[in-house]
């Protein structure tokens, strides 16, 4: 059983939902991402997603797209993020998910980028820019070194496609909550709360079911575990405490955390 996976169960034994944050590595220094998961960690983090910057993320909106820019300038590489996913995890009792595009992996070697990966004690991948009929490759390389392949599903995903991608999925499905890309939302629309009741019956008993995009207020949270989701993502309210860089953001980061994942138990 993978750690990914444990922790759901885990989760779901406390009545909860697990609370999956998502930074920008090396934002805005990497020295400073270490403190940055620690108040995370101490707010209620179940799951890390570790962001790993690159020039053209293309799914993600001007948040994130500021992060990765801040990180590369701070000198942020492939290497860096993997030494900083393993300091996480020889302090924390975490999953550390890396969230990549697809070039920086097939420029430094599939199959040495994953085991790289797993050296440093990463537990799984998400690949946006991978789609599941492309993946046979990098799902085997995946699998030899025993890290979870996380895919994403979209409001536009059909059942017969929806069915393929939960089949190669491993640790949880990324469900996007909405059309367009990353960022911060007023609400949950109803038709978030509709597409997780059509997404639910195709997932249970096989993988969980995370919800991410916008998720970004305690009441979203609750709505969209309230709705059957068995996770909550949450990345650009993290990442704009971090742009603001102010002298109480670890103690603000610690906070949000906190009245986020307290929603999440049912």
């Amino acid at each position: 059983m993978s750690s990914i996976t444990k922790t759901f169960q885990d989760v779901k034994a406390r009545g909860e939902g697990a609370l999956i944050g998502y930074i920008m590595a090396g934002d805005p220094n990497p020295e400073s991402t270490l403190k940055i998961v620690d108040a995370l960690i101490k707010g209620g983090l179940d799951i890390l997603e570790l962001g790993l910057p690159f020039s053209d993320p293309i799914a993600d909106g001007p948040t994130i797209q500021g992060a990765s820019l801040r990180a590369i300038n701070a000198g942020a590489t492939p290497m860096k993020v993997l030494e900083i996913a393993k300091q996480i995890k020889t302090t924390h009792d975490i999953p550390v998910v890396v969230m990549t595009y697809y070039n920086p992996v097939f420029k430094f070697g599939l199959d040495k980028f994953l085991r790289a990966a797993k050296t440093h004690m990463v537990d799984g991948f998400i690949v946006p820019d991978l789609p599941v009929e492309e993946s046979v490759d990098y799902r085997k390389a995946a699998g030899a070194h025993g890290l979870d392949t996380i895919f994403l599903a979209s409001p536009s995903t059909s059942n017969e496609r929806l069915s393929r991608i939960i089949d190669a999925s491993s640790g949880f499905l990324y469900l996007v909550s909405r059309y367009g890309v990353t960022g911060e939302q007023t609400s949950v629309e109803d038709s978030t709360v509709q597409l997780i009741r059509q997404v639910k019956p195709f997932t249970s008993g096989k993988v969980p079911l995370a919800v991410g995009f916008g998720i970004s207020k305690p009441e979203h949270v609750k709505r969209i575990v309230a709705a059957g989701a068995d996770g909550a993502i949450v990345g650009s309210a993290f990442i704009n405490i971090i742009k603001k860089n102010a002298d109480t953001m670890l103690e603000e980061l610690q906070a949000t955390a906190k009245a986020l994942k307290i929603e999440t138990k049912n």
